[in-house]
């Protein structure tokens, strides 16, 4: 997941790339829609840099169980939920509750993978 999501981060800033130098471009560089597109593209590289923390983290301690699996799948919901709703917020604003979702799984899997190092 991890290196699939740099992988990600750098074909989204590809992408992004080809339009960026227009000034109206999403509605201007300040404007809601563009700064969710760039919140989205970061992501991918911020998230696929905790779950290679994760997987370092669970393997050198090492961890292992069941709670250990329920992090990692936090972690790999939460990676592949944020640009998702990054996207879809920035055409819908409305839908600023489905951010519950990436920030729910993450904190759920950092809490759990806390406590397990602990």
């Amino acid at each position: 997941m991890a290196w699939l999501w740099v992988l990600g981060g750098f074909l989204s800033g590809l992408a992004l790339g080809t339009k960026f130098h227009g000034e109206d471009w999403l509605g201007g560089y300040t404007s809601h829609r563009r700064r969710l597109y760039r919140l989205g593209h970061i992501s991918f590289f911020g998230l696929g840099m905790v779950n290679f923390m994760f997987f370092l983290t669970a393997h050198l301690l090492p961890l292992a169980g069941p709670r250990i699996m329920i992090a990692s799948l936090a972690f790999i919901l939460g990676a592949a939920s944020m640009p998702v709703c990054c996207v879809l917020m920035a055409h819908w604003p409305r839908l600023r509750v489905i951010f519950a979702i990436p920030i729910l799984s993450l904190v759920t899997g950092a809490v759990i993978t806390l406590m397990e190092v602990v």
